[in-house]
């Protein structure tokens, strides 16, 4: 432990991240945050399209303000006639602690500094010049992203000990669902999302159709998610199975999506936000890795969630399908 912080009245955390994932990584230590100072007021800084799903944290945040980019930012092109009423707003607020959690800081921690908060924390590049010994860390690349963040704040004196995400579900979530449910009669389904928001990342969608071929043999209804972008590429796969099955791509909001999946037997998924979410609903899940990190990204819990690694093939992500299902009846049972 190094600085130790008490006392904190207001505390700003800067991740200007875009995903699902991304924000549902930092719940953890949000709540530990919030646990540690249940007093404070903490103004979350993001993307302003971040702006629903943080406020449906409310237990953890009590202000979202949107970012309106930074040089060299590439999630939000930047808005510099903006910038000087944002960073003279923020400074005005007299931050007592000012939090990083935007990567390795390269441009986050001069963004974040600039909100001159009474003390910063983050992380640095390794190999690169620490700015301040006491409040920041080496990035570790392939550190998990949720682990990271608890690590920081345990580093300055701020107990953090779950590990588990979280998604809260309201009853207008429910009520979409189902309507949704009651339309394609669901009853016993599994949810297969073949998208991700980087391409490289999506599994080939045969693949993905060979998977859904043999649940759909074994009895389960195929339900298919995605976004409204991702539903041509739901239907194109849905043509390549015997069986109907329901294409839901598109039409949900993000809270009929979690009331779906909570209600699922199991999730089969690209990395992307909704393997997140099934990890923060405790929704059983095989996850498919092609273009990004496991040790940073694959849900924690290995008995629950089971992440593939390349080189994928169909009989490895079966094989896991079979074991959860097989797990979770015994559960049942």
């Amino acid at each position: 432990m190094s600085g130790a912080i008490s006392n904190l009245e207001k505390i700003a955390i800067v991740r200007a991240l875009p995903g699902l994932g991304d924000f549902l990584c930092v719940i953890p230590a949000l709540r530990a945050l919030r646990a540690a100072f249940p007093q404070a007021k903490i103004t979350f800084v993001g993307l302003p399209n971040s702006q629903g799903l943080v406020e449906r944290f409310a237990q953890y945040i009590d202000e979202f303000v949107p970012l309106p980019g930074y040089p060299g930012l590439p999630e939000q092109t930047a808005n510099l006639a903006a910038l000087p009423d944002f960073f003279e707003q923020m400074r005005s607020r007299k931050f007592d602690l000012a939090i990083q959690m935007h990567g390795s800081g390269v441009i986050t921690n001069p963004l974040t500094l600039s909100l001159e908060a009474t003390r910063t924390i983050g992380f640095f590049p390794a190999g690169q010049a620490c700015p301040d010994s006491e409040s920041f860390l080496p990035f570790v690349e392939t550190e998990h992203e949720i682990l990271r963040y608890l690590r920081l704040l345990e580093f300055v004196g701020i107990p953090a000990s779950e590990i588990d995400m979280e998604f809260p579900i309201a009853m207008c979530d429910r009520q979409e669902f189902q309507t949704l449910s009651q339309l394609h009669g669901l009853n016993r389904y599994v949810c297969i999302h073949a998208g991700a928001s980087v391409p490289s990342r999506c599994w080939s969608g045969d693949r993905f159709a060979a998977v859904g071929e043999h649940l759909a043999q074994m009895g389960w209804q195929i339900v298919w998610t995605g976004t409204c972008a991702e539903r041509g590429l739901t239907e194109s796969i849905a043509r390549l199975i015997k069986a109907p099955t329901i294409n839901l791509a598109g039409r949900t909001s993000l809270g009929a999506l979690a009331a779906l999946l909570e209600g699922c037997k199991l999730l089969v998924s690209n990395d992307t936000g909704i393997s997140h979410l099934a990890a923060a609903l405790k929704v059983p899940s095989v996850v498919i890795f092609s273009g990004s990190d496991p040790k940073r990204w694959s849900p924690l819990d290995q008995q629950r969630h089971r992440s593939i690694v390349p080189p994928a093939s169909v009989s490895d992500v079966l094989e896991q399908v079979e074991s959860l299902l097989q797990q979770e009846s015994r559960y049942v049972a």
